[in-house]
């Protein structure tokens, strides 16, 4: 039987379920490349969304990049993620919700001794014609804020 889901949860329900789609790396340290992706939103009746994404190679199925974690409405209009990466690093974000769009910036980063350094990152969420759309921004090994991530992805179930 499915939880039932909080009334906390009402602002970012719309995130819910699986998606699936393809994206684009971008940065001014590394070559251009695509991905593929699929994101989890779920709930198990408390006030928080279950996060989870994963991301591969389109043409050899190679593991990219993936990251955990869970995203907390925070009073009317407002959104904290916590998150966990496998490069090493750790990422406290807050931000606005507004409809089907929301944004978000670092508060924190949290690094173990071997993570590239990671100083900020931000991140823009929107729900448009049933796509969800995200871009990425991040400072890194001593570049400012800049465009990381780019992709759109559709409701699988």
């Amino acid at each position: 039987m499915a939880p039932q889901r909080h009334t906390a949860l009402e602002p970012v329900a719309w995130l819910l379920g699986t998606w699936r789609g393809r994206g684009k790396v971008f940065y001014p340290t590394i070559d251009d490349f695509t991905y593929e992706e699929e994101c989890f939103f779920s709930h198990n009746g408390k006030p928080f969304l279950i996060y989870s994404q994963r991301t591969w190679d389109p043409g050899t199925g190679a593991p990219r990049h993936s990251e955990t974690g869970y995203w907390r409405p925070a009073g009317p209009a407002r959104v904290e993620i916590v998150l966990a990466h496998p490069t090493g690093q750790t990422e406290v974000s807050e931000g606005t919700i507004d409809g089907t769009s929301i944004d978000v910036h670092s508060t924190s980063i949290g690094a173990t001794a071997t993570a590239k350094d990671v100083t900020a990152l931000s991140r823009v969420y929107e729900l448009s014609n049933e796509r969800l759309s995200y871009t990425l921004a991040m400072a890194a090994v001593g570049e400012p804020l800049t465009g990381h991530l780019r992709a759109t992805l559709e409701r699988a179930r």
